[in-house]
Parts: structure tokens; C-alpha cells; sequence
């Protein structure tokens, strides 16, 4: 998307400025005019004092709206200037700094630049067409004197060469830094632009980044909550069909809820600490998870009444840990939802492979026919796990029941030889 083109509005603060200036710059104009009359400017030939008061007028009230409207103000004090000049009105100083100012403000101020490079040069032209013409008739009259024609360059010819340099000067000023005056201008409104573009990017960013921990967090507290209350309620269940018949194993299974209730508070008290510490520090060790820890979530799923297999084939590797805590999150997840929604007599199977490529994890169980995946936190919470390591996650319903979970993360670049032949190892439970 192009940016939008610049446009220099004055302020109203400008517009003050702009007043003030104007009744300065009439202050002047009379003081000036008072003394050129006295010091008896241009003589005999001088028009009347009385006219330049109107000069004084003419010349310096355009300019209380030069940055309004520059062209025409430019316009109307060069005429100002160009009558006061012709008739000789006693009033030269002020006059030729307001026509600088007013060319200025064109260069300056003028949005259509196009217009303003032809106001400019309509006005410097005509002033060298009549400096030219009227240095012309000065040199016819001057002709006959003998000054004139004494030496390669004569007095007279100097002081015109002279006042032709000083007009290149002046105009050429005007013009140059009103023309810079633009530029410097857009330069700044330009990076007035970036600058709040970056604070937007920022605040964006910012949000994102709270957004992003929001749902960090939620699927932490959702993994953790998840697993141990699932693991508790069906050993609950377990512990009020025995309780009467088996004492015994009633206080196994109550033994086993406690555990599970101590982890599950230990878990969440880990991450309350990770939130409330700056810079993410807390007291305790840092999790460490691996993916050996799966063997741990695979007993635990048994002795919660789903009976689970446990595999590794190939070759253990060194996996980086965030991907360890990620697929354990996944496994922990899926055994979970397998619990839950399986059904009686369900059983379940957990591989962990290694390959040249990366690592995978596998969660099949059998159960309930699942017709349509319902997708829900567990699921989206997974998802966003494979993709935070860099994998890919499948999740499909199986034709004899119950699902397959399967997560894969490649491992460009991570140590560990392969075995010539794929060894599998399993534990039955």
C-alpha cells in the first residue's frame, strides 16, 4: 500500500506567528520609510511620503496569511514591491525582505509542488526581465557620459554587475531554502509516521505476547489439571466398588490418589511460582522431563484401570528438552482422553520411535467407535505443542475403535547414532 502523499497544514499556533510577523514586519516598513525620506532616497524624483504608508500596508499585511495561502501572497507582494520600485516610493529594505519571506513560504508551504516551482519562476523571471530592462535604459542614458566608456569595465558597468550578482543571490536563497524548508518537513512527518507505526507494532507485539502466554499458561494448568484429576477420579471409582470387599486394596488405591493429588500440587505450585518470579526463576529445580518419563505416565495410566503398552524402537538419541516436555505433554494428554472417553475394557499402546530423520510418539487405544472428532482444548492444546517443536500431529479415529495419536519432530542436526537395525523394547502391563 502506498503512503499517503504529504501535506504541510500551518497550525494554528503558525497562524499566530504568521500575525505577529505581519506587525512586525509593518513596524518596520514605516520606521524604514520615515528614514528614507529623511536620508532623501531617490530625490527629487521620490513619490509622495503619503504612499508609503500604503506601501508599508500593501507589502507586509499578505504576509499574517503567507502559510494559508503562499502563491497568492507571494503574488501580491512582488506586485507591491514591483509598483513601489517603479514609482520610487521612499521604501526599499522591507519591502525586498517581505518578497523574500513571501517566496520562501512558496518553497516552503505550498502543497502542490508543481505550482509552487512555477510561482517561484514566474516571479524570478519577471524580476530579471525587469532588472535587465531597466539596467538597459539606465546604460543608454548613462552612454554619452565619459565614465562609461573609460576602461574595459567601467564603474558603471560593475555596480550593475553587482546588483545583477546580489539578485542571483537573493532569489536563488529564497528558493533554495524554501525548497529545503519542504523537504526537511516530510522528512520529519515521515519519521513522525515510522515512529508510530513501531509504537503500534509494539503494542501489538506486546499483546501478543501476553496472548501468547495466556495460552501457554491455560494449556499448562490444562495438562497438568487434566491427567491427575482424570487419574484420581478413576481410582476413586475403583476405591468405592472394592471398599467393602477388599480393604487391602482400597488402601492401595487411596495411597495411589494421594500420590496423585501430591503431584498434581506440586505441578501447579511449580508453575504459580514460574508466574510470580520475574524473569520466570523459582526456588525449586526446573522440570527436567525426558521422554524415558513416558514409562512413568504408561504405569500410571495402568494402574488407573487402562491397561497401556509401552515401546521404544531404535536408537535413544538426545532430544532437546523442549521437544521432551512437549511430547510428554501429548502422550500425558492422549492416555488422558483415553481414560475418559474409551470406555470399559479399553487398552491402550505408547511408542516412542527414533530414526534418522526425528522422533515420534504414538498413542493407540482401543474403545468406543469414534465417528467424529470433537475438537476441544485437549486437542488444540497438542496441536500447539507439535507445531511450537517444529512436528506435526495426527490425530484419526481408528476402524475398530477407539484413536491414534501420533506426534512427530524432526531432529535436524541432533546427536546420537543410529542402530543398524531398529531394536524394540516393550513392557506389558
Amino acid at each position: 500500500m502506498s503512503a499517503a502523499p504529504f501535506t504541510r497544514i500551518p497550525s494554528v499556533r503558525e497562524q499566530r506567528s504568521d500575525l505577529v510577523l505581519a506587525a512586525v514586519m509593518f513596524v518596520g516598513a514605516v520606521l524604514s520609510a520615515a528614514l528614507s525620506t529623511v536620508a532623501d532616497i531617490y530625490g527629487d524624483t521620490r513619490a509622495e511620503p503619503w504612499t508609503a504608508l500604503v506601501y508599508a500596508v500593501a507589502v507586509t499585511a499578505p504576509l499574517a496569511v503567507r502559510r494559508r495561502w503562499p502563491a497568492p501572497v507571494a503574488i501580491a507582494v512582488s506586485l507591491a514591491y514591483f509598483l513601489a520600485i517603479s514609482f520610487q516610493v521612499p521604501e526599499i529594505y522591507v519591502g525586498n525582505i517581505a518578497m523574500f519571506v513571501s517566496l520562501y513560504t512558496v518553497g516552503a508551504w505550498m502543497n502542490d509542488r508543481r505550482a509552487a516551482m512555477i510561482v517561484r519562476i514566474g516571479i524570478i523571471l519577471g524580476m530579471f526581465v525587469w532588472l535587465i530592462i531597466t539596467m538597459y535604459r539606465e546604460a543608454i542614458e548613462e552612454a554619452a557620459k565619459a565614465e562609461v566608456a573609460a576602461g574595459l569595465l567601467s564603474p558603471y558597468l560593475a555596480f550593475m554587475l553587482i546588483q545583477l550578482l546580489l539578485n542571483v543571490l537573493y532569489f536563488g536563497g529564497a528558493y533554495y531554502f524554501g525548497e529545503r524548508s519542504w523537504h526537511a518537513a516530510r522528512e520529519r512527518a515521515v519519521l513522525e509516521q515510522r515512529t508510530a507505526e513501531l509504537e503500534q507494532e509494539r503494542e501489538v507485539t506486546a499483546a501478543q505476547a501476553v496472548a501468547l502466554d495466556r495460552v501457554r499458561i491455560a494449556r499448562e494448568l490444562h495438562d497438568v489439571v487434566a491427567h491427575h484429576v482424570s487419574v484420581m477420579g478413576v481410582q476413586a471409582g475403583a476405591a468405592r466398588l472394592v471398599i467393602d470387599q477388599d480393604p487391602a486394596k482400597t488402601t492401595s488405591i487411596l495411597s495411589g490418589i494421594e500420590d496423585s493429588a501430591r503431584d498434581a500440587i506440586h505441578e501447579l505450585r511449580q508453575l504459580l511460582e514460574t508466574l510470580r518470579t520475574p524473569g520466570g526463576e523459582t526456588a525449586d529445580a526446573a522440570s527436567t522431563v525426558t521422554l524415558d518419563d513416558i514409562r512413568s505416565l504408561v504405569d500410571a495410566s495402568s494402574e488407573a484401570g487402562l491397561p497401556t503398552d509401552y515401546a521404544v524402537i531404535g536408537t535413544p538419541r538426545p532430544v532437546p528438552s523442549v521437544v521432551s516436555v512437549n511430547l510428554y505433554r501429548i502422550t500425558q494428554e492422549s492416555l488422558t482422553n483415553a481414560r475418559r472417553h474409551a470406555g470399559v475394557g479399553a487398552t491402550a499402546d505408547v511408542r516412542v520411535r527414533y530414526d534418522d530423520d526425528g522422533v515420534e510418539v504414538e498413542i493407540v487405544n482401543t474403545g468406543r467407535a469414534v465417528a467424529v472428532l470433537r475438537p476441544g482444548l485437549g486437542q488444540l492444546g497438542m496441536r500447539e505443542r507439535a507445531a511450537a517443536s517444529g512436528g506435526t500431529l495426527d490425530v484419526a479415529p481408528r476402524a475398530a475403535g477407539g484413536l491414534r495419536v501420533r506426534a512427530r519432530v524432526p531432529l535436524t542436526g541432533a546427536g546420537g547414532a543410529q542402530a543398524a537395525s531398529p531394536i524394540e523394547t516393550g513392557v506389558s502391563t
